[in-house]
């Protein structure tokens, strides 16, 4: 399979990932549970929350996502990207799934945003000991 390929197909099957942002001038990380759309990301969060607040001012984010905790082998995703704040209803539609029902009434919700990750740049990581691949999309 090539990079690419095993690039999405990370993205398909992992849906929890840490996300970065920066905060008062230093990294800030937190999980998020990520939907993806080929190499597009889509995480939802609350419009009051830290995230939202230091990506307005920074819109720069870094991603890892893929790793299965397996062992020094696993092959992961390291995602640097931007951030557009998105509370288009078609969007949240897109992204809404049952997962997210404890923490918004539906995708009506006036408190939902949609965090949109367009990538600058993917590399596949730990590909059997070879060096980082950067992946195209």
């Amino acid at each position: 399979m090539n990079e690419k390929k095993i690039a999405l197909k990370i993205l398909k099957e992992s849906a929890v990932g840490t996300m970065a942002t920066i905060q008062q001038n230093k990294p800030h990380t937190r999980y998020m549970t990520f939907f993806s759309d080929e190499f597009t990301l889509y995480t939802a969060t609350s419009k009051h929350t830290e995230k939202v607040d230091e990506l307005e001012v920074n819109p720069h984010t870094h991603i890892l996502i893929g790793y299965e905790g397996k062992g020094m082998g696993d092959e992961y995703l390291e995602i640097e990207g931007t951030v557009a704040i998105s509370d288009d209803e078609s969007v949240k539609e897109k992204v809404w799934n049952k997962h997210l029902e404890p923490w918004f009434s539906g995708p009506e919700d006036p408190n939902l945003v949609i965090l949109k990750v367009s990538p600058d740049s993917i590399r596949l990581m730990n590909k059997k000991g070879e060096d980082p691949i950067e992946i195209t999309s």
